[in-house]
């Protein structure tokens, strides 16, 4: 029986469409080049930030963002960042008694971003708040604290297998995986992606959790 589902925040909640977009303006370079660049370093197995010394090498990311958040460039996240299910199907879960919690690698800015969209959620964090990021198993270690349930009743859903669903699996919590965003098309149906759920959204999610069918809690 599932209690509990934490969902991750890129790409499963919100596009990254904008915060690559701004990174790659603010850097001079295309936007395309540098969302190739992105999905190159990570399918390699770095992480994503890696791209940002290939437009720029050398970069002090830290500075760099101090330098964009004094121009008044900073982070950004509003309503037409997320994915058109995001709102309905939390609602769902949560009306079927499913405790509902987000929490990903963004920063404290980010995090304030998305409290203010008041998502239908329990509780939001996020690792600029924790001080650890995913995939440590002490990210994890503290998920298992925060939320309310055990790990095998908490399932938590992301795009991204090594930073969501192995690291979430061998933390005792069960996993679903969205096929959605580059990462997500990209590692669809490869052996890396074994969840207990491999969904093409969140409605598809919630209908199986809640044993409702997708859209049955909006009418």
């Amino acid at each position: 029986m599932i209690r509990a589902a934490v969902f991750d925040v890129g790409e499963t909640l919100i596009g990254d469409d904008r915060y690559w977009s701004d990174w790659a303006d603010w850097l001079g370079v295309r936007r395309h080049t540098l969302s190739a660049l992105v999905g190159a370093v990570v399918a390699r197995g770095g992480h994503n930030q890696d791209a940002l010394p290939l437009v720029r090498p050398g970069i002090d990311v830290a500075a760099e963002w101090r330098a964009r958040e004094a121009a008044g460039l900073g982070e950004v996240i509003d309503e037409s960042d997320l994915y058109p299910d995001v709102r309905g199907a939390l609602a769902a879960l949560r009306s079927s008694g499913v405790w509902v919690g987000i929490a990903g690698n963004q920063s404290s800015g980010a995090g304030r971003c998305l409290r203010a969209l008041d998502l239908p959620c329990d509780a939001l964090a996020v690792s600029g708040d924790w001080g650890v990021e995913k995939p440590s198993p002490a990210f994890f270690e503290r998920l298992a604290d925060w939320v309310p349930a055990e790990p095998g009743e908490t399932v938590y859903v992301g795009d991204h297998p090594a930073n969501d669903l192995l690291p979430a699996r061998e933390a005792g919590f069960r996993t679903a995986h969205v096929r959605r965003g580059a990462l997500g098309h990209f590692w669809a149906g490869t052996p890396s992606a074994r969840a207990d759920w491999n969904v093409d959204g969140l409605d598809d999610l919630a209908s199986h959790l809640t044993g409702r069918p997708a859209g049955e809690e909006r009418r």
